[in-house]
């Protein structure tokens, strides 16, 4: 079992970092559509996808590919946005079609039928889309390159060699 963790770690750290900004996007996209951006669903979701794409990059960098590397800073930063942006547009066509396409909302629809719609639609359907397009994206165009960074190994108290070798 440890093996295999050990071969996906890549994959959990990206599904860790992805599934805390799923969290993050769903607070900010129902903290929006319940207030400021009632009339404006579509909208709310971008912002919450926007917001929890910025903690993303730092996440993702630091932690589930920070071994990864092979572009300068500024160049990958690009990449990661414009690959995220993307996403962002996958992550929001499956509303987009629910609401306008289908006209899955009121008065068709019951308040609770729009949130269920919205939901399977915008947040499930939509997250699928654009989290499997950012793990393929991310590996092949914005970390390239494995082994690129190297990894961090703790220090090691020097006073502990000292204290074996006596």
């Amino acid at each position: 079992m440890r093996e295999l963790l050990k071969k996906h770690r890549e994959l959990l750290r990206f599904a860790v970092v992805g599934g805390i900004s799923f969290v993050i996007t769903m607070s900010v996209n129902y903290g929006l559509k319940f207030t400021v951006l009632r009339t404006h669903p579509v909208t709310a979701l971008i912002v919450g996808v926007l917001v929890a794409t910025i903690f993303s990059y730092v996440a993702n960098r630091e932690w589930s590919f920070r071994t990864r590397g092979g572009r300068e800073r500024a160049h990958e930063a690009a990449l990661f946005f414009l690959f995220s942006g993307i996403a962002l547009g996958l992550n929001a066509l499956p509303q987009w079609v629910s609401r306008y396409v289908l006209d899955l909302q009121a008065p068709r629809l019951s308040p609770f039928g729009v949130e269920v719609a919205d939901f399977v639609s915008g947040i499930v359907i939509g997250t699928l889309l654009g989290t499997a397009f950012r793990w393929w994206a991310f590996k092949k165009w914005v970390f390239p390159d494995e082994d690129a960074r190297p990894r961090a190994v703790p220090a090691r108290d020097p006073d502990i060699r000292d204290r074996k070798a006596a």
